[in-house]
């Protein structure tokens, strides 16, 4: 389910780094983090819905990976990023 142009503009403006950033680790985990949270309240309702559960985990596992990956480049805004959205570290 992708997400609307506006909401997505809105996500981008809160993390985004500098101006006009929109590939940046941060901001890529949000758009991550926030598709994420629509899909798990659509699979509430959809229990049998077994595609759209895949796509969440493959959706998880891509955070994951983008969450580690900052926490290898720059650790200050790993914990930064990490605090804002409110996931879970390991």
């Amino acid at each position: 389910m992708p997400l609307s142009p506006t909401v997505k503009k809105e996500v981008i403006k809160q993390f985004q780094t500098v101006e006009g950033d929109t590939g940046s680790p941060e901001v890529q985990i949000a758009l991550l983090t926030t598709r994420i949270d629509r899909l798990a309240e659509h699979l509430k309702m959809h229990i049998h819905d077994v595609h759209s559960r895949r796509g969440l985990l493959s959706m998880i596992a891509k955070r994951r990976r983008l969450v580690n990956f900052l926490k290898k480049v720059d650790k200050t805004r790993h914990t930064t990023i990490v605090k804002k959205i409110g996931i879970k570290d390991n």
